[in-house]
């Protein structure tokens, strides 16, 4: 039997006996005006013997009230936990997978760069050594000159009517054409005096509407280059009557050359004077059109190169193609 406390009596502790009787006997209604004692959460029920193999498992006891509300918001906070962590990794992925120029707030602006196809020396005959190397010093160049014309880039729309043939070789007529009718005359007896033995030449127009042509002018030996006078501050091009040498070229240093060629500084031309690569630029005003001009000079071998726009000529592209034909050459 329990004990029964009076009203307005300090309470005492129960001993270890009274609350032994107080848990009612499996089959025993519990006595009158007490409230049947909670099973014990763990353990075989009481009728059990401890340790019996045969007892009855316990029957799994229901979390309570507090307790399911301390689980679920542990399983809501562990949810918003990977949620955060699946959108980080998400966003660090389309990060570092697009170009920079696709993100907004990082985008770099193009500093008008071409795209160019992989540039590759030609194959030389048997036996023929490469412009520069020991047993050629004077840079003679045994490449058919069509291979070592610069290849259009990617986004360039090859020009129609251009009169080279399937080899890149066209007449000389065809190159004098870029110049005022009264000096092709002059133009065309020096070269032909002076040792010329082929012209090959490319053109192309840009998707802004840039017209590149290109010209290589390969001459007997190295010393009759000297004799061109189709790049000097004197050339009178259809269209630019008066040019001036291009200061922005001056100020690049050599390694920005170098980077105009999407290459590493190991390896790459060192600029070795001003006499090998010239550019200019028309003087201004020039009215609707206006021209530039590159010309490259490597051994027996002479590179004109005019680019022409509606309004103004883009700087780099004229610098890119100077830098990359003249690695051609080299």
């Amino acid at each position: 039997m329990s004990e029964q406390t009076s009203i307005g009596a300090a309470p005492q502790a129960p001993d270890a006996e009274a609350v032994q009787d107080a848990v009612p006997q499996q089959g025993t209604a519990p006595a009158e005006g007490a409230e049947a004692a909670a099973p014990p959460v763990d353990g075989p029920p009481a009728d059990s013997a401890p340790g019996d193999p045969f007892a009855a498992p316990a029957e799994p006891v229901p979390a309570g009230p507090k307790d399911r509300r301390k689980l679920f918001a542990a399983l809501r906070w562990t949810a918003a936990v990977l949620v955060f962590a699946a959108v980080g990794t998400g966003v660090a992925y389309g990060i570092t997978q697009p170009e920079r120029t696709d993100i907004p707030g990082l985008s770099t602006q193009s500093d008008g760069r071409l795209v160019y196809p992989p540039l590759a020396y030609p194959t030389l005959p048997a036996g023929a050594p490469l412009p520069g190397a020991a047993d050629n010093p004077l840079g003679t160049h045994y490449a058919s000159l069509g291979s070592l014309l610069l290849p259009a880039p990617g986004t360039a729309v090859p020009e129609a009517g251009f009169k080279a043939d399937k080899d890149g070789l066209l007449p000389l007529d065809a190159f004098l054409e870029e110049y005022l009718a009264e000096d092709r005359a002059r133009l065309k007896e020096t070269l032909e005096h002076e040792g010329l033995r082929q012209v090959a030449g490319r053109a192309w127009t840009t998707p802004d509407g840039t017209r590149t042509h290109l010209y290589l002018l390969r001459f007997h030996a190295p010393g009759f280059v000297d004799a061109f006078q189709g790049c000097t501050i004197n050339t009178r091009l259809v269209g630019a009557v008066a040019i001036g040498a291009d200061e922005e070229w001056r100020s690049v240093k050599g390694t920005q050359k170098n980077e105009l060629a999407g290459a590493a500084n190991d390896g790459t031309p060192d600029w070795r004077s001003a006499a090998d690569v010239s550019l200019y630029r028309e003087a201004k005003p020039a009215g609707d059109e206006e021209s530039r001009l590159g010309c490259v000079q490597s051994g027996d071998i002479q590179a004109v190169i005019i680019q022409t726009r509606k309004g103004e000529v883009p700087t780099i592209p004229l610098h890119q193609a100077v830098v990359l034909q003249y690695q051609l050459l080299r």
